[in-house]
């Protein structure tokens, strides 16, 4: 008979065993089997056996876990080549243009790449800390069209894992209706490794979102954020925004380039007055 120890500690759950199935279970068995056999043999259960044990519910946890469909990890792929070819991009420092510098530090640069056409680079410091700008952009991702005037509506589609998305865009109309309605399907991805987070993104398809009258469906991407805290002073966050849109349709690029960068500058001020006001409404 095994000692009380053992008894209550088995390496994998009955109510794991009841949901496996097939291979699964039996290997959940076998591990179970050869590491009570092991206890036996011992005055008490190891520090390594028990590690054994946590690593096995573990397993077994994972074995149970819902696999992506072959769908969901080519729209993670997407998401993962979005932020991989954005950064490169950023990471290239040779051929920027100056388009625009604002008063307050802000600047938009521009750059055109071979493959991708004109991008567009938005450097700035937002006087909040990461975990503020961070919610804001990712978590409230949905409400960007309540402070944000180039932002119609943003609807998330379908969330995939942890890190990705499926977003249905609908820009809000240019002054002078320049621009018309133009909307957009896009994976999203976003990473957060310590003190630095990236959000990247490009176009997809989606066959829930065909194209909807009365809009042309544009394309973005590669796009990504980079947020990171300001050095010395974490109370503050540098966000870099690389934009690269094709907004279809037969508009002069004079026009377009004159757009883009202005909505970059307006972003930055429009993101400032939202996390000020949210800000003092949780004081």
């Amino acid at each position: 008979m095994l000692p009380a120890t053992f008894k209550l500690c088995p390496a994998i759950s009955y109510r794991h065993l009841r949901n496996m199935t097939g291979l699964r279970r039996q290997a959940a068995v076998a591990i179970s089997q050869e590491l009570s056999r092991l206890a036996c043999r011992s005055a008490g259960p190891g520090a390594w056996i028990n590690q054994v044990r946590r690593r096995s519910s573990l397993l077994s946890s994972r074995l149970e876990e819902k696999p992506f469909s072959e769908a969901e990890m080519s729209y993670i792929k997407q998401g993962e080549e979005a932020l991989q070819k954005s950064l490169s991009i950023l990471g290239d420092q040779d051929g920027w243009k100056t388009e625009t510098v604002v008063d307050n530090g802000d600047k938009v640069l521009s750059k055109v790449l071979p493959d991708v056409g004109k991008v567009f680079r938005l450097e700035v410091v937002v006087e909040q800390p990461l975990d503020a700008v961070y919610s804001e952009l990712v978590d409230n991702m949905e409400q960007m069209g309540d402070w944000n005037p180039s932002v119609k509506e943003v609807k998330i589609l379908q969330k995939i894992g942890k890190d990705t998305v499926i977003t249905h865009e609908k820009a809000a109309a240019t002054p002078g209706n320049i621009v018309g309605p133009r909307d957009f399907v896009s994976v999203r991805c976003a990473k957060r490794r310590g003190s630095t987070c990236v959000l990247a993104g490009m176009a997809t398809t989606y066959g829930a979102m065909p194209e909807q009258q009365g809009f042309v469906r544009a394309e973005n991407g590669p796009t990504c954020m980079i947020l990171r805290p300001v050095a010395g002073d974490p109370s503050q966050t540098k966000l870099i925004w690389l934009l690269s849109i094709d907004l279809k349709g037969w508009l002069p690029k004079t026009i377009i380039n004159q757009v883009l960068s202005q909505t970059q500058v307006d972003f930055a001020n429009h993101l400032r007055e939202r996390l000020a006001r949210t800000v003092a409404v949780s004081c």
